[in-house]
């Protein structure tokens, strides 16, 4: 239902979006998960803290090696809202990854397979968008792997924001399309070309 949202024009989207979103929330909990399950308890996250600083230590790096070869661009004029929007958001992205799609894979698939399995679901949900669909691919192993260890959502969900924010600062814009997906690029793509 997820990846059929991704492929629905703006106002399609608005309306069948939310259901869509909702859905995996309401079945988690459902099914009686809890605050620990879920990786949203502070024990988890004192333990999986050294996360953030790694995150920054990379996107660092990023934006130094970017520098260097001329394809750091300040991100697009957006307003502090919108980057907790999408923090807020990279969160979610990581609740359905640990909480929702893994624990579900992981009763059907060996030990291995699920991360395997699960973070091809997450490029694919990136997909036509290339570049995007590879980081998330490689972040999706990652971040399953760091929540099977430390189970926290936070330091994941807010280390993905950074990561995501360098990336769409460090490479170019042309390549990327404002880290959009499915129909949205595509429309990002046909509004470029047009003269």
């Amino acid at each position: 239902m997820i990846l059929l949202v991704l492929w629905l024009p703006t106002r399609q989207q608005l309306i069948v979006g939310p259901l869509a979103l909702l859905a995996p929330l309401v079945l988690t909990l459902w099914r009686g998960a809890t605050v620990k399950t879920l990786g949203l308890d502070w024990r988890g996250f004192v333990r999986s803290v050294w996360i953030l600083p790694a995150a920054v230590g990379l996107a660092m790096a990023g934006v130094a090696a970017a520098r260097s070869l001329g394809s750091y661009h300040p991100l697009y004029q957006a307003k502090f809202g919108h980057f907790g929007g999408y923090l807020l958001w990279t969160l979610y992205q990581q609740f359905l990854l640990q909480g929702y799609f893994m624990p579900r894979l992981s009763r059907v698939l060996t030990r291995g397979a699920e991360v395997a399995i699960t973070s091809l679901l997450f490029a694919v949900a990136h997909l036509p968008n290339l570049w995007l669909a590879l980081a998330t691919l490689i972040w999706g192993a990652i971040s399953c792997l760091l929540f099977r260890r430390y189970r926290n959502l936070w330091a994941l969900g807010l280390a993905q924001g950074l990561l995501g924010l360098c990336f769409a600062a460090c490479v170019p814009d042309a390549l990327h399309h404002h880290l959009r997906v499915g129909l949205g690029y595509l429309r990002y793509q046909e509004a470029r070309s047009q003269p």
